[in-house]
C-alpha cells in the first residue's frame, strides 16, 4: 500500500496528510490533496470560517493554498505557484509563511532582488521566520551586500540559539495562535523560571491579550534578572507607554538615555516619553538632535509630524510629514499622518505617488491599509466619492482580513452587561465606593463628538482635559482575571460579591493613578469611549463621578467610523454590518443604564451641540455643577494637546457641514442602514 493510501484508509488530519506526503516527496500527490484540502475549507461553514469578516477564509483554507503553492514550487510550476500565492495574500495579507515563499519563488526563478524584498516583508509580518533570515542573509551575500548579510545572519542566529519551544511559540504569536503560544511559554518557564527571552514572549502574548497589568510584572521582573538587556528595556517602555504610566515610562527612557546621550535610538525614545509627559519643548529638541546626525530618517521625521500635531502645529507637522515620505516614497505613516491631520488636502502629485504604490504587489500590510485610508480622504476631498468609498471599503476589507473581531461575541456581552448588572445591583452596592467627585467620564462611540465636547469642558477653569485613560478598563480586566467566557463569566458578576472596602480602595487607585495627567484643578475628564461598556464599575467605584454620553446620529457617527483607520482597538469599526450592529448594541445598553441609574447620566447630542453650542454649553456645565465661563464657548482657542483624530478639529469654531457628510455616500451604505435595523433609524431618522 502506498503511503497516500495509508494516510487515507487512517482519515488522518488533511492538513498532516499533505505535510507527510510533501515529506517524503511526493509533491505531486500532496498539491491533489492540498487542492481538496482548500476546496473543502473554502465551502464548509465553520465557526473558523464564520470569524473571518468579510471575507471568511478559515485558517485551514490558508494553509491550504500555502501548501499548494509550496509543491508547484518544488514541482517548478512557477506560474501556478505565483497564481496561488496571489490568491493567499488577497485572504491573509500578513501571514508570514506566504511572504516567506513569495520571497523562495522569486529566489528559484533568479529573481534576486524581488526575493530581498519579499524576504524583508516576511521578517516584518513574522519576526521569527529563521528560514527567511538565512535566506536573505544567502541572497545578500550573494548580492555582494555583506553587512546586511550579516545582519540577516544574526537574526537567524539569535533565534537557532533559543529552545525549540520558544522558537515554536514565537512563530505562534506572529500567526495569532496566541493560547497555543501562551501554554507553550508558560509550560517552557514551569522549568526555566528566570529564562528572560520566555519573560519577553509571554509579556508579549500579554499584551496581545490586552493584560498590560502581567506585561507590565513580567517585563519588570526580567529587568531585575538582566538589567542590562536593552530589548528587554524597549519592550518595558512600551507596556508602561500602553498603561499610560507615563512618568514611570519616562523615567525608563531618561535611564537608557544617561548611558549613551548620544544614541539615537535612546534619544527618540526620550523624545516621546517626554512628548507624553507634556515636555513638548524638551521632545522637539531630542528629535532635532536625533535628525542632526541622522537627517533621513524617516521614522523620526514621521515621529516628529506625530509631535507638532498634538500640539497644534500643523504647518510644522505637514513639513514633517513630506520630509519623511521625500526619504521614502513608500512609507505610508507619512502619508495617513496627512490624511489625519484632517483639514490636510492631498496634491495631484501625492495622489498619484500613493495610487501608484497600491498598485505594487510587494508592499506590506499596514501600507496597503494606510495607504487606502488616506486616498479614500484624498478622493472625498474632491468630491469623488465612489471612489472614496471604494478606497475605504478597500481598507476596511484588508484590516478586517487581521482582525479576529465577531459581533455576535460582542452583542452577547453587552446584553450580558445588561442582565447581570441589574437594578439589584445598585440597590446593593450603590454609595459605597470612593466619594471623589473629581472624574467626568465623556463615554460612548469614536467619532461621535466626544472630542468637541472634551475641548469645550476642557477649556473651564475648574477642569483638566487629559487623554482617552485606560484605567477602567484595566480595572475591568483585572476582575476578569482569566475568565474569558463572553457572557456570565467573572466579570462583571463579581460586583455583586465586592466588598465596600475593595470599592473604596478601587475608586481611590483610579483617582491616584490618573494624577500623572491632572495639572490641579478640581476636577478632570477620561475621555476613553469604550468606557460605556463599565458604567456599573464606574458607579460602584466612585459614586459621585460624572458620566456624559456623547452621541451622534447613527449614520453620521458609524460611517465616520468605518472611514477612519484606528491606531489600535475599535475593531467593530472595520466593517459596515459590524459597525452598524456595534452601535445598535451601544444605544441597547445605554438604554439600560439610564433604566437602572435614573438621572445618573448626561446625554449630549453632536447634532444639538452644532446647531446650538451655547445651549448646549450651558446644559453641560450645568450638570457638572460649574458656572458659565467664556472660554468653554471659545473652545477653538484653548491651547492643549489632543491625541484623537479630530485633534485639528476642534481647533476651528464649529461648522455645520460635517454634521451630515455621510450622505454624500449614501449609496453605498444599505449594509449599514440594514445592520441598525428599523428602531434605531425610526429612533434617529434620516430627515
Amino acid at each position: 500500500m502506498t503511503l497516500m493510501h495509508r494516510n487515507l484508509d487512517t482519515k488522518m488530519d488533511p492538513m498532516i496528510e499533505v505535510q507527510k506526503l510533501m515529506q517524503a516527496g511526493q509533491f505531486s500527490a500532496a498539491l491533489v490533496e492540498a487542492e481538496k484540502m482548500t476546496a473543502t475549507a473554502n465551502n464548509e461553514k465553520s465557526p473558523d470560517n464564520l470569524n473571518m469578516a468579510n471575507n471568511p477564509k478559515s485558517q485551514k483554507y490558508v494553509e491550504g493554498l500555502y501548501l499548494q503553492a509550496v509543491c508547484a514550487r518544488y514541482l517548478k510550476k512557477y506560474d501556478l505557484a505565483r497564481t496561488l500565492l496571489i490568491d493567499l495574500r488577497s485572504a491573509a495579507p500578513d501571514f508570514g509563511r506566504g511572504l516567506q515563499e513569495f520571497a523562495h519563488l522569486a529566489r528559484d526563478e533568479g529573481r534576486l532582488g524581488d526575493a530581498v524584498t519579499a524576504y524583508r516583508q516576511a521578517v516584518r509580518a513574522n519576526p521569527g521566520l529563521m528560514a527567511s533570515w538565512k535566506s536573505l542573509a544567502a541572497v545578500l551575500q550573494r548580492q555582494g551586500q555583506a553587512e546586511q548579510a550579516q545582519q540577516a545572519n544574526f537574526q537567524a542566529q539569535r533565534l537557532a540559539a533559543l529552545p525549540p519551544a520558544l522558537q515554536a511559540a514565537t512563530n505562534l504569536i506572529y500567526e495569532n495562535k496566541t493560547v497555543k503560544a501562551e501554554n507553550l511559554v508558560r509550560g517552557f518557564l514551569q522549568q526555566n523560571p528566570h529564562h528572560i527571552e520566555a519573560m519577553r514572549l509571554l509579556a508579549e502574548i500579554a499584551m496581545r491579550f490586552g493584560v498590560f497589568d502581567e506585561a507590565d510584572f513580567l517585563l519588570e521582573s526580567a529587568i531585575e534578572f538582566s538589567p542590562d538587556d536593552i530589548q528587554i528595556k524597549f519592550d518595558y517602555i512600551q507596556v508602561l507607554r500602553k498603561r499610560q504610566k507615563f512618568a514611570a515610562a519616562l523615567e525608563q527612557a531618561q535611564a537608557l538615555y544617561e548611558r549613551d546621550p548620544n544614541n539615537p535610538t535612546f534619544q527618540s525614545y526620550l523624545a516621546i516619553e517626554s512628548m507624553q509627559t507634556g515636555q513638548h519643548e524638551r521632545a522637539f529638541e531630542l528629535f532635532s538632535d536625533v535628525l542632526e546626525k541622522l537627517p533621513n530618517d524617516f521614522a523620526t521625521l514621521t515621529s516628529l509630524g506625530h509631535a507638532y500635531k498634538t500640539f497644534g502645529k500643523h504647518d510644522e507637522a505637514v513639513e514633517s510629514y513630506r520630509a519623511a515620505y521625500r526619504v521614502k516614497a513608500g512609507h505610508s505613516d507619512a502619508y495617513f499622518g496627512l490624511a489625519n491631520l484632517k483639514t490636510y488636502k492631498f496634491t495631484d502629485e501625492e495622489m498619484a505617488q500613493m495610487e501608484s504604490l497600491l498598485e505594487r504587489q510587494d508592499i506590506g500590510f499596514a501600507d496597503r491599509v494606510n495607504l487606502c485610508f488616506s486616498l479614500g480622504k484624498a478622493f472625498e476631498d474632491r468630491k469623488d466619492y465612489q471612489r472614496a468609498f471604494e478606497q475605504y471599503e478597500q481598507g476596511n476589507t484588508v484590516k478586517s482580513l487581521q482582525s479576529r473581531y465577531k459581533s455576535e461575541d460582542m452583542t452577547r456581552e453587552l446584553e450580558g452587561q445588561a442582565k447581570i448588572c441589574s437594578a439589584e445591583l445598585f440597590e446593593k452596592q450603590t454609595g459605597k465606593g470612593h466619594k471623589a467627585p473629581d472624574p467626568i467620564f465623556i463615554l460612548g462611540l469614536p467619532r461621535a463628538g466626544s472630542t468637541l465636547i472634551e475641548q469645550i469642558i476642557a477649556s473651564h477653569s475648574q477642569v483638566d482635559g487629559t487623554l482617552e485613560l485606560p484605567n477602567i478598563l484595566s480595572m475591568a480586566f483585572q476582575l476578569r482575571g482569566r475568565d474569558r467566557k463572553i457572557d456570565g463569566g467573572r466579570y462583571p458578576r463579581i460586583l455583586h460579591e465586592l466588598p465596600a472596602e475593595k470599592l473604596i480602595e478601587m475608586g481611590k487607585r483610579y483617582i491616584e493613578e490618573t494624577k500623572i495627567h491632572r495639572k490641579g484643578a478640581p476636577f478632570f475628564i477620561d475621555k476613553m469611549p469604550n468606557n460605556f461598556r463599565h458604567i456599573a464599575l464606574i458607579n460602584l467605584i466612585l459614586p459621585n463621578a460624572k458620566i456624559i454620553d456623547a452621541r451622534r446620529h447613527p449614520m453620521a457617527c458609524c460611517f465616520s467610523g468605518f472611514k477612519q483607520h484606528f491606531a489600535e482597538g475599535q475593531e467593530f469599526t472595520y466593517g459596515l454590518e459590524n459597525v452598524g450592529t456595534y452601535y445598535k448594541d451601544y444605544v441597547a445598553l445605554m438604554d439600560h443604564w439610564e433604566a437602572v441609574l435614573p438621572g445618573k447620566i448626561l446625554r449630549v447630542q453632536y447634532e444639538d451641540v452644532v446647531e446650538n453650542t451655547e445651549a448646549q454649553v450651558r446644559l453641560i456645565l450645568d450638570y457638572l455643577g460649574l458656572p458659565f465661563e467664556q472660554a468653554c464657548l471659545d473652545f477653538h482657542k484653548t491651547k492643549r494637546s489632543v491625541r484623537t483624530a479630530s485633534s485639528e478639529q476642534v481647533r476651528q469654531p464649529i461648522f455645520k457641514s460635517g454634521v451630515d457628510q455621510w450622505r454624500n455616500f449614501e449609496p453605498w451604505l444599505a449594509p449599514l442602514k440594514e445592520a441598525l435595523g428599523p428602531d434605531i433609524l425610526t429612533r434617529y431618522p434620516i430627515k
